[in-house]
């Protein structure tokens, strides 16, 4: 389907806008996979609020070129879906990287965090690491464990000066 120049104008405007709210942008080529499958990815974006986008080539290019952000041009040369973040630049690592396990025919092509380019091997390596929330229960964890340990010491010692307040007052009388 052939597309006017105002609704090329109107899909690159939405593109510009989506790049600079986004930290994280995944590209994911997609040839080989089913509808029902791009569905489920969609889906599973959708749920952290990560918008799902298959976009034209030639429009990306134009978008990239006009914010500035350089991408190895190989990647614009395929079937490629974009997954947007807006809120966290690992998430949508994650999640195209666990639909990857799921289906071997999507193919990571790389991914612009913090509007700039990494590659697919970069965007594993987000994967793997651990979440926000994750990273701030372990930091709490780590100051925690230490004061806990001292409020124990601190009232094991509180213990045994009642204790032993306890055995001079059963002398006493």
């Amino acid at each position: 389907m052939l597309l006017t120049k105002d609704q090329k104008k109107k899909l690159i405007d939405e593109l510009s806008d989506r790049l600079n709210r986004s930290k994280a942008i995944v590209f994911a080529g997609y040839k080989g996979i089913n509808v029902q499958a791009l569905n489920k990815l969609r889906k599973n974006l959708k749920t952290k609020k990560i918008d799902f986008k298959v976009a034209k080539n030639s429009l990306l290019k134009l978008v990239l070129k006009n914010n500035n952000i350089k991408i190895d041009e190989a990647i614009l040369d395929k079937q490629t879906v974009l997954a947007f973040g807006y809120e966290d630049e690992i998430e949508p690592n994650k999640i195209v990287y666990a639909f990857k396990k799921e289906n071997e025919k999507l193919e990571i092509l790389g991914a612009i965090v913090n509007h700039e380019f990494v590659n697919a091997e970069s965007v594993k390596s987000l994967a793997l690491m651990p979440s926000k929330n994750e990273l701030y229960g372990k930091v709490i964890g780590t100051i925690a464990g230490p004061l806990s340990g001292l409020i124990n010491v601190m009232s094991g010692n509180l213990r045994g000066l009642v204790s032993v307040l306890k055995q001079y007052s059963e002398k006493v009388k």
